[in-house]
Order: structure tokens, then C-alpha cells, then sequence
């Protein structure tokens, strides 16, 4: 009989049993579905590599940098930049640390003033040299408001933050907290965004090895020290509920969880790659569906081997097929029309709202003896906050154990 009963394999149940069993302790992960990863999972179709929904890894995240394996992951990273439709041109937007040769067309693309542009580098110098814990000390606002109140003008949010931005909060009002935004612009200061070459599920595949993951068994019901499932009765010394937010509402009545924000991701094989940079394309005019675009296989050629791989996500409007294809010719300046549809994924509750006011931002996981919660919906809306929590989780469980 396992000492503790983990029910969810995504990454925060991941986490946390890895560091339960690392610890020593007997664990046996429940996951509903017939493979684990959770909201990160990856399907293989005709060769090519899907990832459900567009998703990056940032290896600035503190705790991946502690659980994860990076070079084993053969990391691939995208540009620190953007390349953004306004007019009858992509504009190239970038890191001038690490892009020095966009340099030039950075201080030339028109998505602001000259002044906004110095506001942007000081926005990250200074989101860089703050510790985290410095950033979630300042007043609390949306992060519209933010960027209004730090100087950077409505014509460089609109051209620019805010179609980036749109594909990172799930939400285009922007309404999202001020604090979350410091934290999401530090990680993005601080680190590299990168897919790993087997696509985003190895991320949960490296964490669940050598753990114990009965697959196709859905927790109908928890309560401190018993799960029910597939018609068993189990009686650990602990539960740990690391279910995503609506399904541990269900689980756990009266947790107090925010609304999901969902996206749909497209995938298309075009005959060309409509751009050669490994960046993400963004539309500074808002002129249809298409939050955000990339060509995958730029960065990560394992994705679609000898192929073109382009990924695109609507998070308002119309997400139907002929609009996003519509909107891809525009954005790429392209003909789309013998670009081949080959999947779509609604990722409904993709990511939990963080809109103020956040309160802390850390959420208990412990509910009573022999009973806990984790996920990214108890912590930041993040991978981060998804393997931060597991480990809360474990260490409130190996507290309670150590007390016999």
C-alpha cells in the first residue's frame, strides 16, 4: 500500500512525487488520462510532433533549473525577439543583448517613440536585477495600467506588448496583475524560451521516471487518508490532489480556484518557410484571429522532420480554420492557400486568470492532515508555479509524516 496517493500526472504531481520518492517515501500517481503531462503533453501524428496548444519552456525558471535535466532535454531555443506585421513589413523587435544584429531594425521598427523603446530597455534592465520578492512588493494594478503609469505610451502597448503579451496571459485587455507581468518580464529578461526537441511532454516524461503513474484511473472521490478509483478504495497516509483547477474544484468542494483561460492552436505544413528566423510573429494592427505564429520547425527541426511545421494560436475571435489561414497570408505575406491543415487543439482552461487583486500569491496546499492540493492554480500560472507548488506539496507532506 502506497504511503501517499498522488492524483494527477502533470507537472506539479510530477514534482511532487519525484521529491516524495526521493525523500524515501512509497508513491502511487493516479492520472485519469491514458498518458500523463497533463495541460503539457505532446502527440505524435504522421512523424511530426503536436504539442497540445503552443507552449514554450523557460530555462530561467528557478525550480526547472533544480528538477529538470536540461542538456537531456536538448533544449531548442527561439529568438529573443519578435518579428511584427504593420504595414506592408515584418518589423524585427529584439534583445539588443542577444540580437545585437537586429539592433538597427529595433530602433527602427515603428511600433513607438524613441522614448518608448529606452523605457522598454529599462523596463528589463530593471525587471532583470530585481529579486522576485522585490517585484511582488510593488502596488498591485493591471497590467495595462502598469505600463501606462511606467511611461511607455498606448502606441507601443498596442503594436507591440500587447499582441506579445495577448499570447502569454490567454487575454488581450491586458487585465491581467501588474505582478504577474514583473514576474513573466523578469523570467523572459532572465532566460531563453526553447521547445525540447521530443516536443513539450518530455518535460513531464523526464519527471516521471522511475515513479509509479497508473494511467486510465480517475479519482471519483478524496477525502484525508482515501482516494476512490476505478472502483478501489485506497488508504494512504496522504492524498495530494494535482489536478488542474476545475477538476480539483470538483474533487475538493469549496477550494477556492479562479476561471481558466482557454486558446486554440492550429497546426499547418506550408511548401516554404514563410520567414527563416526561429521567432514568433505577431500582427501590431490586431487585423484578425491570430494572436501569435511561428514556424516550429525553424527553431526545432526534430518537430516535423524534412517538413515545415508552423504553429498558430487564436485566444479571441474567430478560430475556425479559413479565418486563421486567412489571417497566416496577411501576417506572413504569403499565399496560404496550399498550406495543409493538420490539426487543432482547443486547450480549454489552459491557464488560471491572474487578475488583481492576486492577494498572495502563494496558496495554501495543505487543507487539513492527510490532505493536499498543488498546481500552477495554488502558485504562479506557469511551469514555474506547476513545479514550485509540487514541491510545497511534498515538503507539507513530509512534515506530516515525520510527525508519525
Amino acid at each position: 500500500m502506497a504511503e501517499v496517493v498522488v492524483v494527477g500526472a502533470g507537472l506539479a504531481g510530477l514534482a511532487c512525487a519525484r521529491r516524495l520518492v526521493r525523500a524515501g517515501v512509497d508513491v502511487l500517481v493516479l492520472e485519469a488520462e491514458e498518458v500523463g503531462g497533463g495541460r503539457v503533453r505532446t502527440d505524435v501524428v504522421d512523424g511530426m510532433l503536436l504539442d497540445r496548444g503552443f507552449q514554450v519552456h523557460n530555462t530561467g525558471y528557478p525550480e526547472a533549473q533544480r528538477v529538470l535535466d536540461h542538456e537531456r532535454l536538448a533544449l531548442r531555443p527561439f529568438a529573443a525577439g519578435a518579428l511584427i506585421r504593420f504595414g506592408d513589413r515584418l518589423h524585427r523587435v529584439g534583445d539588443p543583448r542577444r540580437l545585437p544584429g537586429w539592433g538597427p531594425r529595433t530602433a527602427l521598427a515603428p511600433i513607438g517613440s524613441v522614448r518608448d523603446k529606452v523605457l522598454l530597455a529599462g523596463l528589463s534592465s530593471q525587471a532583470a536585477l530585481q529579486a522576485p520578492d522585490a517585484l511582488l512588493s510593488r502596488p498591485e494594478t493591471t497590467t495595462y495600467d502598469a505600463l501606462r503609469s511606467r511611461g511607455l505610451s498606448a502606441t507601443v502597448i498596442d503594436r507591440f506588448l500587447r499582441p506579445f503579451l495577448s499570447g502569454v496571459f490567454l487575454e488581450e485587455e491586458l487585465a491581467t496583475s501588474s505582478r504577474f507581468f514583473d514576474l513573466v518580464w523578469r523570467s523572459l529578461v532572465r532566460g531563453t524560451q526553447c521547445v525540447p526537441a521530443a516536443g513539450m511532454g518530455a518535460l513531464p516524461a523526464q519527471l516521471a521516471t522511475a515513479l509509479t503513474v497508473r494511467l486510465s484511473t480517475p479519482a471519483e472521490a478524496v477525502s484525508p487518508g482515501e482516494v476512490r478509483a476505478a472502483g478501489e478504495v485506497l488508504r494512504p497516509r496522504a492524498v495530494v490532489v494535482a489536478t488542474a483547477a476545475p477538476a480539483a474544484a470538483a474533487l475538493l468542494p469549496g477550494l477556492d480556484v479562479v476561471p481558466g483561460r482557454s486558446v486554440t492552436t492550429h497546426y499547418h505544413l506550408a511548401p516554404e518557410p514563410p520567414v527563416s528566423e526561429a521567432a514568433i510573429v505577431l500582427d501590431g494592427e490586431r487585423s484578425g484571429p491570430v494572436t501569435n505564429t511561428v514556424v516550429l520547425t525553424n527553431a526545432a527541426p526534430s518537430y516535423a522532420p524534412g517538413r515545415h511545421l508552423v504553429s498558430s494560436s487564436v485566444v479571441t475571435g474567430d478560430a475556425r480554420e479559413p479565418a486563421v489561414r486567412a489571417h497566416l497570408s496577411r501576417l506572413y505575406g504569403v499565399d496560404t492557400s496550399r498550406w495543409e491543415a493538420v490539426a487543432a487543439y482547443e486547450v480549454v482552461d489552459a491557464l488560471p486568470s491572474q487578475v488583481p487583486p492576486m492577494g498572495r500569491l502563494r496558496k495554501a496546499v495543505r487543507l487539513e492532515p492527510g490532505l493536499y492540493v498543488c498546481g500552477d492554480h495554488r502558485d504562479s500560472a506557469s511551469i514555474q508555479g506547476a513545479l514550485v507548488s509540487g514541491r510545497r506539496a511534498a515538503t507539507a507532506v513530509l512534515q506530516e509524516l515525520s510527525r508519525g
